[in-house]
């Protein structure tokens, strides 16, 4: 799940903390990061869900990745969305702002989903940075009343999901405001750079 990044339309929390060039800059850098990291094409195959929808035939994204418009709704609606139009198989969705994912983590997703009907990584926010379903025998609807952007996220979710078997990952963060940018960059010892990527 990727947004066009624009100043003003991404991480405008953050953008209220760093300044709207910053944050948009760091947008930027941790989604072609993100990408870079987890495009694994003799694994599996990667999709960017684009928003607004308009921009996923702009020429910015890169040529490993198929692209389509999330549509309209709320986070929720575009995600169950996605869930419905992928080919037969599970399905895993990561957002594009969680700087700690690795291709590792994409993998270990999909094992989990050999036997287990769902899978989430949850936050320390009370969200989650992944979410997977192994679409079998049918395709559950996870996100339906969902609170988003809330500490009950996972909860909600996780209360759609009762009675299948739910298999979890590790907790990693993304980058909502100044703090989660600040502890970022002290982890990092160094500044998120700008992307080499046109966007």
């Amino acid at each position: 799940m990727v947004k066009a990044p624009v100043a003003g339309r991404v991480k405008t929390r953050l953008a209220k903390g760093i300044g709207s060039a910053r944050a948009t800059a760091f947008y930027r850098a941790a989604t072609a990061a993100v990408i870079a990291r987890v495009v694994r094409p003799q694994q599996w195959r990667t999709y960017l869900a684009v928003t607004p929808d308009r921009a996923a035939s702009a020429p910015m994204w890169p040529a490993p990745c198929a692209t389509f418009g999330q549509g309209g709704g709320d986070l929720g609606q575009r995600m169950q969305r996605v869930m419905e139009r992928m080919p037969p198989g599970p399905v895993v969705i990561i957002g594009s702002d969680v700087p700690g994912i690795t291709a590792a983590h994409i993998g270990r997703a999909f094992a989990a989903l050999k036997g287990a009907d769902a899978v989430i990584g949850p936050s320390s926010d009370g969200g989650y940075w992944l979410v997977g379903l192994r679409r079998r025998p049918r395709i559950v609807r996870l996100f339906d009343g969902v609170r988003w952007s809330h500490p009950s996220t996972l909860a909600d979710t996780l209360t759609n999901a009762e009675g299948l078997n739910v298999a979890k990952l590790e907790e990693l963060d993304d980058v909502d405001d100044a703090r989660d940018y600040a502890r970022l960059n002290g982890q990092n010892g160094r500044r998120v750079q700008p992307s080499r990527f046109a966007y």
